[in-house]
């Protein structure tokens, strides 16, 4: 069954609160059951420390359950990073992950990466403050506002 996207707090709390409630009886009940210097002990101590933070996934309707989007936008970089292993710098590595990131935002927000760089390497010279810089990131910019060159 998909995870429903944008469903509000309340509808989520009713149809995945019951859910977890039982994921952390179970939790409590396995937490001292299992040696903690093991793998699934970590796995245990890990949700058990996390608990709150996954409880935000309830009350918040935006909220993802997972990160599966993420990994899919990154997988690209993490197949590749072979290639990345002899960057001549620690700042030419930090660069090129600042402009996967830009681009991979840019995507996410429904722009044509290519355009959008261009738009914005053109403008950005013109920027005279760190705001103005601000109004050229991705979410800042709705892509039908980018002018064609």
């Amino acid at each position: 069954m998909p995870i429903r996207r944008n469903v509000p707090g309340r509808e989520r709390r009713c149809q995945a609160g019951p859910i977890l409630e039982e994921l952390h009886a179970w939790l409590e009940k396995s937490l001292p059951e299992v040696p903690p210097s093991t793998l699934t002990g970590k796995a245990l101590a890990y949700l058990h420390n996390q608990w709150s933070k996954l409880n935000g996934y309830l009350d918040d309707g935006r909220l993802s359950i997972d990160n599966n989007a993420c990994e899919r936008v990154i997988r690209p970089f993490v197949i590749g990073r072979r290639n990345w292993l002899f960057a001549d710098t620690p700042n030419g590595a930090g660069a090129s992950a600042t402009l996967y990131g830009i681009i991979e935002t840019a995507k996410a927000h429904g722009h044509e990466p290519y355009r959008f760089l261009r738009y914005v390497f053109t403008e950005l010279p013109k920027a005279s403050s760190p705001a103005q810089v601000a109004q050229l990131l991705p979410f800042n910019i709705a892509p039908e506002n980018i002018p064609h060159p």
